[in-house]
């Protein structure tokens, strides 16, 4: 059957539908509030019914009967399959490796999708100083991959950050697998593309660019000479039966995809 592309649909539509054919049927997804949570609950309500979500706060296969507000939220309680505290889930599941799918963001991400979160500028006398790691790292040091999603700001991505609070694939191929760390990010989902990481280099290369929205124009919003795969093309475009179910069954108050 062919595909009904939706005319209409926002740029955060976009990413939660674009980050939501990252995840596959079966996958434990460790979730985060906001784009991450609306991709998770999409795919699992379209092409992979059998994801199982876990939020941070504690909650084991979440099937919430609204839109959580945070991961604190009581809806997130019904239904679960088991309920921890935060050392439990952190121990028991991403610790030993239960965890297929982590969703990150960071006020920096390098080319080698290295994530600071900590300061900007001098670690001693810096510029501006961040919230720190919270569970970042143990998400980027031990889940099978990582989906990066992030505004594309030539601040935002810079050939190397200030700071590494939770690594990607350091500074060199063979880093992470010398520190016993297996894994690592996979895409990097932004306002104006997708991104991936080569498998000899593990340098980040642009994948697909968005609709209305040129190479020229990532490049310039780059902060080093990113590289572009020989097959880019153009991100493919939310379906309408997407768009309707992300606004009248997924999120219908607007709490994230406000328009």
């Amino acid at each position: 059957m062919k595909k009904k592309y939706a005319k209409d649909y926002t740029l955060q539509e976009l990413m939660v539908v674009v980050a939501a054919r990252e995840l596959r049927d079966r996958e434990i997804v460790f979730v985060g509030i906001g784009i991450p949570q609306l991709a998770t609950i999409l795919a699992q309500r379209t092409h992979a019914p059998n994801l199982v979500l876990i939020y941070e706060s504690g909650t084991i296969a979440a099937k919430p009967m609204r839109m959580p507000l945070s991961i604190g939220d009581p809806t997130l309680a019904s239904g679960t399959a088991g309920i921890y505290n935060f050392i439990e889930t952190f121990s028991y599941l991403l610790q030993r490796k239960f965890i297929d799918v982590g969703f990150l963001g960071g006020a920096q991400i390098d080319k080698y999708g290295n994530i600071n979160s900590t300061v900007i500028g001098d670690y001693e006398q810096p510029k501006v100083r961040l919230p720190g790691s919270g569970g970042g790292c143990d998400i980027a040091a031990l889940a099978k991959r990582v989906i990066i999603i992030a505004p594309h700001e030539k601040r935002r991505f810079v050939e190397k950050v200030d700071f590494v609070t939770s690594p990607g694939y350091l500074d060199h191929p063979e880093a992470r697998e010398k520190l016993g760390l297996t894994g690592g990010p996979s895409a990097v989902v932004t306002t104006m593309g997708v991104l991936r990481f080569d498998d000899a280099t593990k340098e980040m290369y642009l994948d697909l660019y968005h609709p209305g929205v040129s190479i020229e124009q990532i490049k310039e919003n780059t902060g080093w000479d990113l590289k572009i795969s020989p097959s880019v093309k153009e991100t493919e475009p939310p379906t309408e039966d997407q768009v309707t179910l992300l606004r009248e069954k997924i999120d219908p108050e607007g709490y994230y995809l406000k328009r």
